[in-house]
């Protein structure tokens, strides 16, 4: 009877010790499998950002640093889900919220560093204040627009019939703010010409030599005449001239 027991308990123990020891590498082959790979959840979020702002034209250039080695992430069995607001501005350095979409599971924020070039425009020569603009004063260069907080100008179509609010150097960047108003006036046009002088208003035909806004001051000839005068620029077509 006591052999008996004494070979039961053995087996007893050696099936427990078995059991155990199959459980941990059961345990082991798991835990060993169920780390998600930070450099998978690093790729997901740079490449939701190159498709981001893929845009016609443009060059995309996205990194990401390590993520911290402490980090432990179960593995996801969903394709991971990056999330990028549809109206995010491009900025030099932005989040991205990487998830795993299945039920308990995790987000972790990606940062990333941002480089989107695009043609802009640029002077091409030194601009002064009330010019206008032609495609001899500009040439496009590739920028990165992430670092062009002031806006900038792609198409010379954007600012047909403008002027400059403010000097630029050659090889600055064309932003909104640099433009003013579009020109009331340009050279060639036919204009209505007004002389004041003593209450009295006298109108006549005339060509402006000269573009400018509202308030610029150019030269104009009368058509009947023919007589070159200075004027000031008060409406669209309009001039006033100069005593």
């Amino acid at each position: 009877m006591k052999e008996r027991r004494s070979i039961a308990t053995g087996l007893l123990a050696a099936m427990l010790w078995l059991g155990t020891a199959w459980s941990g590498n059961a345990h082991a082959d798991a835990a060993s499998g169920a780390t998600q790979s930070p450099d998978s959840v690093r790729a997901v979020a740079e490449q939701a950002v190159r498709e981001h702002y893929a845009l016609p034209g443009s060059r995309v250039v996205v990194s990401s640093a390590p993520l911290d080695l402490r980090l432990h992430l179960a593995a996801c069995r969903e394709p991971l889900r990056a999330v990028i607001p549809q109206y995010a501005a491009a900025s030099s350095r932005m989040t991205v919220r990487v998830q795993c979409p299945q039920d308990g599971g995790w987000t972790v924020r990606v940062p990333l560093k941002l480089q989107l070039f695009r043609s802009v425009l640029v002077a091409s020569r030194p601009l002064q204040r009330g010019d206008g603009l032609s495609a001899a004063d500009v040439r496009a260069e590739e920028k990165d627009v992430t670092r062009l907080g002031y806006g900038y100008i792609e198409d010379l179509g954007q600012v047909a019939g403008r002027t400059l609010a403010r000097s630029l150097a050659s090889g600055s960047v064309l932003s909104p703010g640099a433009l003013g108003g579009r020109r009331m006036v340009r050279a060639g046009d036919h204009v209505e010409m007004v002389a004041r002088l003593d209450g009295i208003e006298v109108r006549a035909a005339g060509v402006a030599m000269g573009s400018g806004d509202n308030g610029a001051r150019l030269r104009v000839r009368n058509e009947s005449s023919g007589k070159v005068v200075d004027a000031m620029v008060s409406a669209p077509g309009v001039v006033v001239a100069l005593p």
